[in-house]
């Protein structure tokens, strides 16, 4: 589509009506996801009886393989579907998968043991909402950028609008889906969140006209061709369900490699996840396409921008790992360890105070939509990696927080709520430096044919971050009926080791800015047309 028409576009408030299909379509999407995350390690942990352990570790791998899953969805998108039909097809599968963990069965009992068929059928649910966060979540977020042409300056607001729709959602989520499965029952809270899902996939469907045809296959008559006797479209989507059977069977398989194991500093006899390996040779073979990529089809300039934008991805895994924290330590700490108080009058159970990040995200992301532009007019708005780093160092200190908080507990030997509250505020102020920004980043620095292939590549990024996320917690895996005081202890070390894991990283990218900034500035001195 031209300039033109995207320029032509009917507008509210300055963006383009296809701004807010997207915006209300993450926003149901991300109801449903940060709904069922939000109950997750309390239901596996006091309903089906896992130990912390595990739970910290299913967690992690659910979520790892949901954001690593839409380097495919991104590439299926990209060279056939088109993004339309990716993002409905993932909404139908997460649809099925949410209202399948409706199913809790029986709560496991010291005498008859676990409930297999209802964890069995938990597993398949998890993977149907995995493999549908991988064809939707990469495409809805490219959508965005699409609508806009490559040099508008409300590209990074425009993300941030988005970002403040995810974030509803993720606030609706934990409120009312975390305290109706909390409060009248886990299966209730599920069902609940694949309604959400349902609400945001009509939204999507009814108003795709808004999308001024950006989110069509680039290459329709390819879905016709015949490949093994099907349609090629109805042949990726028999794939992706047996893809659903293969991810039901590596959520809950392990393997005892201590080769592996050494190579990434664990302790001898430590279990890989399957998840893990699978991210693992993924990336790999990613990063073989990459290079390929960037030095034999890339012009410098897009060589230049693809290396930073790596660069970007890369380091943001560190900081998901620390703030996917939010939906293990954190969420243990504020069940077992901490008073509870108020919140504007709402006295918030543990899963529903997952909501307080959201809450301050959709505070700050107005101030943060007008605050990048007015820098940008003063000529002080700094450059990606320094938001990077600025990111990073947030979520780094508002582990120092909690650590604190820990050290210091109030009269009655818990830790104090408020603390609590300014650790969330801190580490969204991180949250709000780095993650819209690194969407823009993804749709403005990639090259074009590859872009959502790209956006599949930051949320693989993310799923490195909850991997990480994941082995973090279990440091602070503990028996049931640790005594407070040792609780404590242990929640205060390892918010220590978080905190000092931000700082440095956010060192490492300070110090790597004006690398960066210089080797764009050079290529684009070699590029006089652009």
């Amino acid at each position: 589509m031209s300039n033109a028409i995207l320029a032509n576009q009917r507008q509210l408030f300055g963006h383009p009506l296809g701004l807010y299909v997207c915006f209300f379509t993450e926003m149901w999407e991300r109801f449903a996801f940060y709904g069922l995350k939000a109950l997750l390690f309390l239901y596996l942990t006091k309903h089906h009886a896992f130990s912390d352990n595990n739970g910290y570790l299913l967690l992690g791998t659910y979520a790892g393989l949901a954001y690593a899953l839409p380097v495919v969805g991104g590439l299926l998108a990209d060279q056939y579907l088109g993004m339309r039909k990716a993002v409905t097809f993932g909404g139908i599968l997460m649809a099925v998968g949410m209202l399948g963990m409706a199913y809790t069965g029986q709560a496991a009992t010291p005498e008859g043991g676990a409930d297999a068929v209802a964890i069995q059928i938990m597993y398949a649910s998890l993977a149907l909402v995995a493999v549908g966060v991988g064809f939707l979540k990469p495409n809805i977020s490219t959508i965005v950028g699409r609508l806009y042409e490559d040099n508008d300056p409300r590209r990074d607001s425009a993300f941030t609008v988005f970002y403040m729709g995810i974030n509803l959602g993720a606030l609706a989520a934990s409120l009312i889906v975390g305290g109706v499965g909390e409060i009248y029952g886990w299966g209730y809270g599920f069902a609940l969140a694949g309604i959400g899902l349902l609400t945001g996939f009509v939204v999507f469907i009814k108003n795709k006209a808004h999308l001024m045809g950006q989110a069509e296959s680039a290459h329709p008559e390819l879905l016709e061709q015949k490949v093994w006797g099907l349609r090629r479209e109805t042949l990726i989507y028999v794939l992706a369900l047996v893809g659903v059977v293969v991810v039901q069977q590596v959520l809950q398989t392990k393997f005892d490699f201590d080769a592996i194991a050494h190579i990434l500093g664990m302790a001898p006899g430590t279990q890989i996840t399957a998840t893990e390996v699978v991210a693992i040779v993924l990336t790999i073979a990613l990063l073989v396409w990459w290079f390929k990529f960037i030095f034999i089809e890339c012009s410098a300039l897009e060589r230049a921008n693809m290396i930073v934008l790596m660069v970007l991805i890369a380091i943001s895994a560190v900081f998901w790992g620390l703030y996917e924290q939010t939906y293990g330590t954190w969420l243990a700490y504020s069940d077992r360890v901490m008073n509870i108080e108020s919140l504007f009058g709402f006295k918030l159970s543990a899963s529903q105070l997952t909501s307080v990040g959201a809450l301050f995200i959709f505070a700050l992301a107005i101030p943060f939509a007008w605050l990048w532009p007015f820098l940008d007019r003063k000529g002080w708005n700094p450059s990606a990696s320094a938001k990077f780093a600025i990111g990073l160092l947030f979520a780094g200190l508002a582990h120092f927080v909690l650590q604190y908080a820990a050290l210091n507990p109030e009269s009655n030997g818990l830790a104090g709520f408020w603390w609590f509250i300014l650790a969330y505020l801190v580490l969204e102020i991180g949250e709000m430096a780095l993650s819209p920004i690194g969407l823009s980043a993804v749709t403005t620095l990639s090259v074009p044919r590859v872009v959502s292939l790209m956006m599949g590549v930051w949320f693989l990024a993310s799923a490195f971050g909850e991997m990480i996320a994941g082995r973090f917690g279990t440091l602070a895996s503990m028996e049931k009926g640790t005594a407070v005081p040792d609780a404590l202890a242990i929640y205060a070390d390892v918010f220590s080791t978080l905190g000092w894991v931000g700082v440095g990283a956010a060192a490492f990218m300070f110090a790597m800015t004006p690398i960066l900034n210089r080797q764009i500035r050079i290529a684009r001195e070699k590029t006089p047309s652009v």
